[in-house]
């Protein structure tokens, strides 16, 4: 399944791969990288974990509790590493990653966001149902995104792996809530009408992947075992584009995260140049639509009226997300 950057043709996925997911919303394959990058980025992200990376920009935080708290952390994430690691912007995943979203989405699909998860060894929380789009806190605009999810450790089970409620991307947007309805957490959950125990598990070995769309309702287990789990997630999307009628996911914009006000202080001191200037750095200033849209963004963030900044996870809309090039539907 192995497809290296070299060979001419960037098919990562099989015609039955394709077809899978516009069928499921989710699909599983068996490798998207090698043995020898996946040691590398398990060096790579326990010294950005144990060194605090990105802390004080609101991009290191715990998804489950206050970061205020001194209990140990449960769920911790770190929103682009690659901002904070050379070493992860050229890697045989990304490559392939991005080739499989443009069979997906189309020639073009360019990075939107990345983020690592570690699931400490028995203390390692659930990861709560959700949808990616619900993420967001732009509802005003659609958006057309796919997330390839990929393990540093053998996936299963008992150490959290994905769990996926097939076809559930057909769904709308369902309703979310803070876990607790505490709105200091950043992680949500969904509590629309969804039967969870139709949810299929997908174990995985180190360096294999699965692919979703962004309404795809998803879950990951605790870690129940005695080694740390690392998951490294890249999402893809198309530019943004105005909705036709404006939504809002009010469970998003009353987030009070500390994170988030991290994230909002840094920005105003000056951090949305440097900001600005990774964006550019990984090509932005090539895309003139997600450029504008970037632009938006940043505005929104420096707005004191603004509730909160913008989301970890990018989303997708369903109208957007159609097969191209004869891909099989």
């Amino acid at each position: 399944m192995l497809r290296p950057r070299e060979r001419e043709n960037t098919a990562v996925l099989t015609p039955d791969e394709l077809r899978i997911f516009h069928r499921d919303g989710c699909v599983a394959i068996p490798r998207i990288t090698s043995p020898a990058e996946i040691a590398l980025l398990l060096e790579i992200f326990a010294r950005l974990f144990a060194t605090g990376v990105g802390r004080r920009q609101g991009a290191q935080y715990d998804m489950l509790s206050h970061e205020e708290d001194a209990a140990p952390r449960t769920l911790p994430t770190i929103i682009n590493p690659i901002d904070y690691a050379r070493e992860l912007r050229d890697l045989e995943f990304r490559s392939n990653a991005l080739h499989a979203a443009r069979q997906l989405l189309g020639p073009r699909a360019v990075p939107s966001f990345e983020h690592v998860i570690l699931k400490p060894p028995h203390i390692g929380a659930a990861t709560p149902w959700h949808q990616d789009e619900a993420y967001r806190v732009d509802a005003g605009f659609t958006y057309s995104q796919v997330s390839v999810w990929m393990p540093l450790q053998e996936a299963t089970v008992e150490n959290g792996c994905m769990h996926y409620l097939p076809g559930s991307h057909r769904f709308d947007v369902l309703p979310h809530k803070s876990p607790g309805n505490d709105s200091k957490v950043h992680a949500i959950e969904c509590v629309g009408d969804f039967d969870p125990m139709q949810g299929v598990s997908f174990p995985l070995p180190a360096g294999g992947a699965t692919l979703h769309h962004g309404r795809t309702l998803h879950y990951a287990g605790p870690n129940r075992t005695d080694s740390p789990r690392f998951a490294y997630i890249l999402a893809f999307e198309i530019p943004p584009l105005r909705a036709s009628k404006q939504r809002s996911f009010s469970w998003m914009t009353e987030k009070r995260t500390p994170s988030i006000l991290l994230k909002r202080q840094w920005r105003r001191r000056g951090g949305f140049v440097i900001e600005g200037w990774r964006k550019m750095r990984r090509g932005l200033w090539l895309r003139p639509r997600q450029f504008m849209f970037e632009i938006y963004r940043a505005f929104r963030a420096l707005t004191p009226s603004s509730k909160c900044t913008d989301s970890t996870e990018a989303p997708q809309n369903i109208n957007h997300f159609r097969p191209r090039d004869g891909q099989p539907k």
